[in-house]
């Protein structure tokens, strides 16, 4: 069987336009979504979470979990609870996720996990793949850039895997 595969690309300026992604990918994500954010220390991730934090309306900060491994942010309206993992500092796959319950929580949550790729795509065929690329001090205008403040541009790529994403129009996150 051949899993089906949507995507989009979108140019992020801003830690700002990253919060709006967030926020935008919120109306797009439902309860039982797995959503894995890839990119390195400081990409965005948890700025993003934190935008889809306040477009899910979920009560409580939404800040790394990365001490704490993860966090649970309750909906305020009704809607899906934000389960927030960093599995950054977890070595092993899906067994050393296991004392997370991660598989009770997805049917009723949003589940995001910072760090996941290689660990936890087996808890379902559906999910959301964020790649999070970041363009430090790119090009021929590098130094004119980083003196406007302007040299933090990322390049985020959401690719939706399985049937779930099928047909959703990836296209309006940009």
């Amino acid at each position: 069987m051949t899993t089906a595969i949507t995507q989009s690309r979108i140019t992020v300026s801003t830690p700002e336009r990253m919060r709006e992604l967030g926020r935008v990918l919120a109306t797009l994500v439902r309860a039982g979504d797995l959503v894995l954010l890839t990119g390195e220390l400081g990409a965005g991730k948890t700025t993003l979470t934190r935008g889809l934090g306040e477009g899910l309306g979920v009560r409580g900060a939404v800040t790394s979990p990365t001490f704490v491994i993860a966090r649970v942010h309750p909906s305020r309206s009704g809607g899906p609870p934000l389960v927030h993992v960093d599995a950054y500092r977890l070595g092993g796959g899906l067994e050393e996720m296991e004392d997370l319950d991660l598989d009770v929580t997805l049917p009723e949550s949003v589940v995001v996990v910072e760090w996941g790729e290689g660990k936890v795509e087996e808890l379902t065929e559906d999910r959301l793949h964020v790649v999070i690329e970041r363009r430090l001090g790119a090009g021929p205008d590098a130094e004119e850039q980083a003196a406007a403040g302007e040299d933090d541009e990322r390049v985020v790529t959401v690719t939706g895997v399985g049937p779930r994403w099928t047909d959703v129009d990836l296209s309006t996150l940009g």
